[in-house]
């Protein structure tokens, strides 16, 4: 164990992990939306991520930016990045509502047992990240250079870039703003409702099927938003990236309590940094093993994850 190497580098893994954590956030917001309304494990919801990162990487292909491009003026980059973001949220929003209405509804209308929807829910992953294999023949999928990862200013010695600032403050703005849809809209309230109880909030006037829809809208979404930053910060995609990092986003929302969304943004963050360190005192080979085993860890002591609150019990 290199104990030098943790606190030599305890700032750089702490940042570093909390920027991985951030995305992994915002996939484990989706997760944790299905299952909180449906009780579903979406195991498709890390082809829905796909989707949002290459349709931004293509975006920027549109406008001639290649992963050899590089980007001047603060006006063009928070044009490509906004223009990619919109496009990206839009493709996963959309690849979500085509699983929703395709695998899930009619397993829905015919009353199938959860085991059903587990298959179904891992045909549709790997549907769809085949898909993505043959269309870009199986070769990786390259970033124009649009943020700069050079230390705008050091908070206690620890250099923090615009890439770092960039990723954990996106995913801070988009989890404020899906707590607050989920808390103070109409339609939230609606979410909670069929959360809480299905049939009697179809009793009350609740169009079950569009709030359903509108979970896998929402949750595709922050998966969108976690493509464009997976791309800003790695800047090379695979079509099959999304396996792992789903399964680690996954893990992030059983951390923090499956079916609550600040469990979600907590059990990311958290994730992140522990594999982080991790990779600092084990090596990074022992990175992916330390975030499963502290997942392991938690559950034998707290089954219900760090919060524990279902979605139906939140409070407006």
């Amino acid at each position: 164990m290199n104990f030098d190497g943790l606190f030599s580098n305890f700032g750089e893994l702490t940042t570093t992990g909390l920027t991985q954590g951030a995305i992994y956030a915002l996939v484990a917001l989706g997760y944790t939306l299905v299952y909180g309304v449906l009780r579903l494990i979406n195991f498709a919801h890390s082809e829905v991520f796909i989707a949002g990162a290459f349709a931004a990487i293509w975006t920027w292909n549109g406008f001639g930016l290649d992963q050899n491009s590089q980007v001047s003026g603060v006006g063009s980059i928070l044009f490509y990045l906004l223009v990619a973001m919109i496009v990206a949220a839009i493709a996963s929003a959309g690849t979500a509502t085509v699983i929703e209405r395709v695998a899930y509804r009619p397993l829905r209308k015919r009353n199938a047992p959860p085991l059903a929807f587990l298959i179904t829910a891992i045909g549709a992953s790997i549907a769809i990240s085949e898909a993505f294999g043959v269309y870009t023949r199986r070769l990786p999928q390259g970033a124009p250079s649009l943020v700069s990862s050079k230390p705008l200013f050091h908070v206690a010695g620890v250099p923090i870039d615009s890439i770092q600032l960039l990723t954990i403050g996106a995913a801070l703005v988009m989890m404020f703003a899906l707590d607050q849809f989920i808390n103070r809209s109409r339609t939230g309230r609606g979410i909670r409702a069929v959360a809480q109880d299905a049939n009697t909030a179809a009793l009350m006037g609740v169009n079950k099927d569009r709030i359903i829809l509108m979970v896998f809208i929402a949750g595709g979404t922050m998966a969108g938003v976690a493509g464009l930053l997976y791309d800003v910060r790695i800047q090379t995609l695979t079509y099959s990236v999304g396996f792992l990092l789903g399964l680690k986003a996954f893990t992030a929302a059983v951390l923090g309590g499956i079916g609550n969304l600040r469990g979600a943004l907590i059990g990311g963050l958290l994730l992140g940094v522990v594999e982080n360190y991790a990779s600092g005192l084990f090596g990074s080979q022992w990175k992916d093993f330390a975030a499963f085993a502290v997942l392991v860890v938690l559950l034998m002591f707290r089954p219900t994850g760090l919060l524990g609150e279902s979605l139906g019990r939140a409070r407006a």
